[in-house]
């Protein structure tokens, strides 16, 4: 048997829909325990005010699975438009221009979210290796695992340029370093720590290595049913 030949279109159908049927499953797992917790952010929120909602972590995390559908409904327009223009992997590539976003940003916000003395005190830095590593425990870990989650799991669908642990290990840690930068530079009364990168690049690697058989291997060319028959010369 040649297990290098490509998969069927029923088995990639099969595979999609077990893809997808994961995807429901975690996020009915975490509703599932941050329901309580997130329904104290819920009338805020549902009420428009800033205050109570997006500058608390139940409320970025409850706008953050409220925009799902709306995230899934760009999926789908991005896919049908390239689909309609012949471009190959069209969901792969919609899911993962979507997922980049929808799973980066929330959590950016939530690391640029200013503390009690933004502005008044100085900035702090850790620059010892897993020394702060005890005083995260075990949420916070978890949280900044997650922070380049999504970046480092879509990238490589998306970007044949980083398809690769190397390239995944420098895309988390240079954009872990503009996190940690901006915090000190803007004073955000947060410790702009060496750790925080650690972690938030391990989260990058992990993920990446989690969706490597749907990395980019090529750039896709238009399919031939949407190229226009070429007329005879003459």
């Amino acid at each position: 048997m040649n297990h290098n030949a490509p998969l069927s279109a029923p088995a990639r159908r099969a595979r999609g829909t077990v893809f997808i049927g994961l995807a429901i499953l975690c996020v009915a797992s975490a509703l599932f325990v941050l329901w309580r917790p997130l329904m104290m952010s819920a009338p805020t929120c549902m009420a428009g005010r800033w205050h109570g909602c997006f500058d608390t972590f139940n409320g970025v995390v409850l706008m953050t699975l409220v925009a799902l559908p709306l995230s899934a409904l760009v999926v789908w327009a991005l896919a049908r438009r390239r689909r309609t223009a012949g471009v190959g992997s069209a969901w792969r590539m919609s899911l993962a221009d979507v997922g980049m976003v929808h799973g980066t940003v929330p959590f950016l916000w939530l690391t640029m979210m200013p503390g009690g003395g933004a502005g008044i005190v100085p900035a702090r830095v850790s620059l010892v290796p897993l020394r702060d590593l005890v005083t995260m425990g075990p949420l916070g870990i978890v949280g900044n695992l997650l922070v380049f989650a999504s970046l480092g799991f879509f990238a490589p669908m998306r970007f044949a340029a980083v398809t690769s642990v190397p390239r995944i290990l420098a895309l988390g840690a240079g954009c872990s370093v503009l996190v940690e930068t901006a915090q000190y530079v803007l004073r955000l009364d947060r410790v702009s720590s060496v750790d925080d990168v650690l972690v938030n690049t391990t989260g990058a690697v992990l993920a990446a290595l989690a969706s490597r058989r749907w990395w980019r291997t090529a750039v896709e060319a238009p399919s031939d049913r949407s190229r226009p028959a070429m007329a005879p010369a003459g």
